[in-house]
């Protein structure tokens, strides 16, 4: 488990029981303490995310939040509270039933008592954890077909680095047929899939200070261009995270 507390924002992760590894990233859990606003920019990082939320100005309520592919700025309302469930690609087709090819930088409500959640749960961290490993363990998951248990294997092991044609050969089923998967279930291409989590695998080395691609950039320039275009900002500027401003480096662990 990691976590972190300042005086406004208290943030914890828990990755999941090994049973639900390949469509589960971890549970997350977010509360603004403060009786104020908090601004952030939440930057594009490759996960889908169903969120347990409310706050002193609103009810209990329940959000799918689709891929996200630019740096978006929000608001976290005073006293809110949010537990969250971050889904690799393969739970949207296997667990959810889904296609959020809609849902690119968008979200939609589920069902407030969408898996038995509610207000009360959102009480202790652990608990909910429990409760939410259960549930999804109870559902009745199809076997997942191989060339895509492989194929999102490739992807989360090389962090998006892999060349897509490698993987496509690896897995034997065409860039092209993988591209229109893409689409049609998610919104975006493979390759800007991929583009996406080699971006957010750079976060932990720019918080260290580590300025120069550590991933497979094609060069300085490019490393550069590939932050700006999902942050905004340069890779100095997104390390000084002024304010707390980009919420997941506020959250990752100090070295």
């Amino acid at each position: 488990m990691s976590q972190s507390h300042n005086n406004t924002i208290e943030y914890k992760l828990i990755e999941p029981p090994q049973e639900l590894a390949d469509f589960v990233e971890s549970y997350w859990m977010l509360v603004n303490h403060a009786d104020k606003a908090k601004e952030v920019i939440v930057l594009p990082d490759g996960r889908i995310d169903i969120f347990f939320s409310y706050s002193a100005n609103e009810d209990f309520h329940v959000t799918l939040s689709g891929l996200s592919s630019k740096a978006e700025q929000t608001s976290i309302a005073p006293g809110t509270r949010i537990f969250a469930i971050s889904f690799k690609l393969l739970a949207i087709e296997y667990m959810l039933h889904l296609r959020i090819s809609s849902l690119v930088n968008s979200v939609q409500y589920l069902p407030v008592d969408f898996w038995g959640v509610t207000r009360d749960d959102l009480n202790d961290f652990d608990q909910f954890c429990t409760k939410i490993s259960a549930c999804m363990k109870s559902l009745n998951i199809a076997a997942v077909d191989k060339r895509k248990h492989t194929l999102f294997n490739l992807i989360y092991t090389s962090q998006g680095a892999q060349a897509i044609q490698e993987m496509a050969k690896q897995v034997n089923w065409s860039s092209r047929q993988i591209n229109r998967y893409f689409n049609q279930q998610f919104g975006i291409s493979l390759k800007a899939y991929c583009n996406i989590l080699r971006f957010r695998a750079s976060f932990e080395h720019i918080k260290e200070g580590k300025l120069f691609p550590e991933q497979n950039f094609t060069d300085q320039a490019h490393f550069i261009r590939d932050v700006k275009k999902f942050s905004g900002v340069i890779p100095k500027e997104l390390k000084k995270n002024r304010g707390d401003r980009f919420i997941q480096f506020s959250t990752l662990p100090g070295k």
